[in-house]
């Protein structure tokens, strides 16, 4: 799960130009909680990105992206420093809520996360082999 070396001017630029938006229109506030959750949806997404080609993957990660706009919109933010050790456990929180909504879904759904037989941990062991 690596971000490739051509992305890299893009978040950047797109990060930028998302604060000097916020800025513009008085709202600079909430240039950190939107690249925050923007970061963790990313890093959800690319964490299952085997359910590319399910719609209810994309309809789920819409109604979890939805449910993070009055997050956003709601909370009174503000521009002053907050150290990394409170911020990492939220972020690591909201992922693995993420996750278990996804995997819930897919309990629901009746589908496996992981493709059957490409999952590592299925290997098959010498004396589950057939002759």
């Amino acid at each position: 799960m690596r971000l490739p070396l051509w992305a890299y001017p893009w978040v950047l630029g797109g990060f930028i130009l998302l604060a000097s938006m916020l800025h513009h229109f008085g709202k600079f506030a909430l240039a950190r909680p939107i690249m925050f959750s923007v970061s963790i949806i990313g890093v959800t997404i690319a964490m299952r990105w085997k359910l590319k080609g399910e719609v209810w993957f994309w309809i789920t990660m819409a109604f979890l992206t939805a449910l993070h706009l009055p997050l956003i919109l709601f909370t009174p933010w503000n521009t002053k420093w907050i150290p990394a050790l409170v911020l990492i456990p939220v972020g690591i929180a909201d992922l693995y809520a993420m996750l278990w909504v996804i995997s819930v879904v897919a309990k629901l759904k009746g589908e496996p996360i992981a493709p059957a037989g490409k999952h590592p941990r299925l290997k098959k062991l010498p004396q589950d082999q057939e002759e």
